[in-house]
């Protein structure tokens, strides 16, 4: 176990910038730090995973995690890694996100009001929306300097010569607000240490330089990298989309799916960002499967663990018995166990027909169905072909060519499973 919440960060690539001494002052000292999370969708993502993990360390050495909710922020957009501005989103709505996320991380963090480290949300919404103009002007804007806050990366990319967006004076001052943030949670929650992405760098030492401005004081910060895939695409998206951590946007099968299908030198990194596994225990994880890679240790550990994690116990069993039955050996009884949902789910893809029901009480031929109903094969002959090697399968039985379907052969929604060989599926819905 490492000895410390940067040393624990740096042995699992978790840290691009940090300012001098805050090792020193962390080791010390048990601090308030806070993280602050976009609302603009009532769902965070893997990509916000990434940030959830650094505050569960950092609780768990000691210190007490602060969640900013950018209920006022996210009424603006930050400009940070953006090309160009994003559309304002409605008080409402980014109400509802912040509701739903803040039950998000109740799963995650120990909110135990009794414990001196107790995780607690806070929403800036809160303190920023009495706050005028004017009074905003006077006691902070006066700080900043419009010469540092144009010196920031975020700025320059966007006023440079290759931008025709240009920025608004909304995005401008971004930066400005992020930093009261910092200030507001220094004063009123003794928040000494701030941690962001890598693309917040910027924001986040605007806030320190506040702090020791107008309080006269030292505050710290460190910053994660981003997260991207060895090839350079973006990690967290498919081609549906994010993988969200909210199971009605995406299932724990596909988020289970998501893991699994990780390419080994992706798997390898992440197995250090996304789990708690402690650095011994990845490290025998990572020699059995370089010895063994055709058994996938890592990313089925990885897999493992992060949808326990994210959905628990139930859903990873779920989620790894839908693996199974489509890619291992499998019954139908355990077929049968499986939720009904997640069984439609993994077979929404593949070729299906729909029959009424009634024609099942004097049985079909499997032959017949195999072809000439379904069309899964396209003759008698290839149907009958394929039973005499042996490879057709119903609900996961090898059948020959003298069987016969009927009701008894129903499973969950009244379908039953048609396979043949390993990978080639065909589902009929019985109405």
């Amino acid at each position: 176990m490492q000895k410390n919440f940067v040393e624990e960060l740096k042995w699992r690539g978790l840290i691009s910038d940090i300012i001098p001494d805050t090792e020193r002052y962390l080791l010390k000292n048990s601090v308030s730090g806070y993280i602050g999370f976009d609302p603009t969708s009532d769902s965070l993502h893997i990509g916000s995973l990434i940030q959830i993990i650094i505050l569960i360390h950092f609780q768990k050495f000691g210190h007490k995690p602060i969640i900013l909710l950018g209920g006022a922020t996210g009424m603006i957009g930050d400009p940070s890694g953006k090309s160009k501005e994003r559309n304002l989103m409605d008080q409402e709505i980014l109400k509802k996100n912040c509701q739903e996320i803040r039950l998000q991380m109740e799963k995650f963090l120990d909110f135990d009001e009794e414990k001196i480290n107790s995780a607690i949300i806070v929403n800036n919404y809160d303190w920023m929306k009495n706050f005028s103009l004017v009074d905003f002007s006077r006691e902070i804007g006066k700080h900043i300097t419009v010469n540092y806050m144009m010196a920031k990366d975020s700025v320059k990319k966007r006023l440079g010569n290759d931008s025709n967006e240009g920025m608004s004076f909304t995005e401008f001052t971004y930066q400005l607000i992020q930093g009261y943030d910092f200030l507001h949670l220094y004063n009123q929650y003794d928040c000494k240490i701030q941690i962001g992405g890598s693309d917040q760098w910027g924001n986040i030492t605007t806030g320190t330089e506040l702090i020791r401005r107008k309080n006269g004081e030292k505050a710290y910060a460190i910053t994660c990298p981003l997260v991207k895939k060895v090839d350079g695409t973006k990690f967290g998206k498919t081609e549906e989309g994010n993988i969200w951590l909210d199971r009605k946007k995406t299932s724990p099968y596909k988020f289970y799916q998501y893991w699994l299908n990780t390419s080994d030198e992706d798997s390898f990194n992440y197995i250090k960002i996304f789990t708690l596994l402690e650095k011994d225990n990845i490290d025998k994880i990572l020699a059995e499967h370089k010895l063994n890679p055709h058994n996938r240790l890592v990313q089925k550990t990885l897999a493992d663990v992060v949808t326990l994690l994210v959905h628990g116990k139930e859903d990873l069993e779920n989620a790894k018995l839908a693996s199974q039955i489509l890619f291992g050996q499998t019954t139908k009884e355990s077929l049968e166990k499986i939720n009904s949902e997640i069984f439609l789910e993994i077979f929404e893809s593949v070729p299906n027909a729909s029959f009424e029901i009634k024609i099942l009480k004097e049985g079909i031929d499997i032959v017949s169905l195999l072809s000439g109903k379904t069309n899964f094969l396209k003759s008698n002959n290839e149907a009958r072909r394929a039973l005499k090697e042996n490879s057709i399968s119903v609900n996961k039985l090898k059948v020959d060519e003298t069987y016969v379907v009927s009701e008894k052969d129903l499973i969950l929604e009244n379908c039953i499973l048609i396979q043949k060989g390993k990978k080639n599926y065909f589902l009929i819905k019985f109405i």
